[in-house]
């Protein structure tokens, strides 16, 4: 079998081609890797400092809620102080007006035995009017 004959400077400028593009393929995958792991550094750093961020907005919300939760606390025991100086002043009215239902009833009895008393006072007044009955009756 018989080859074909091939001009060396062909099949020079074939081998160089082929040198070549593997050579600029290698060059590219590298770039490609280099342009890979700068972007991974920035990925990481963007990671920490997103990191650093959550951090610093999660306690600086900590922080806001508690001084939240304090006012509340302190706005309910104001409340509950008022509650209790209502709830003092509601027995003390209660007090005072059962106080005037036991002066109304006291003063009712005065009015019954009073009325009482004029009811005997007129009975005698009709008895000594009506005159003493004499014997003879006169």
């Amino acid at each position: 079998m018989d080859l074909p004959k091939v001009n060396i400077a062909v099949a020079a400028s074939a081998v160089i081609a082929i040198v070549s593009t593997v050579g600029g393929g290698i060059w590219y995958a590298s770039q490609q890797a280099s342009v890979i792991e700068s972007l991974t550094e920035q990925v990481n750093v963007l990671t920490i400092e997103n990191n650093a961020t959550d951090r610093t907005n999660l306690i600086r919300d900590v922080q806001k809620n508690q001084e939240d939760l304090q006012e509340i606390i302190d706005i309910l025991a104001e409340f509950y102080e008022d509650m209790e100086d209502a709830d003092d002043e509601i027995w003390e009215d209660i007090d005072l007006v059962w106080e005037d239902v036991d002066g109304m009833a006291e003063h009712m009895m005065h009015i019954v035995k009073m009325q009482s008393r004029i009811k005997s006072l007129e009975s005698t007044l009709e008895y000594l009017l009506r005159g003493p009955v004499h014997s003879d009756g006169r």
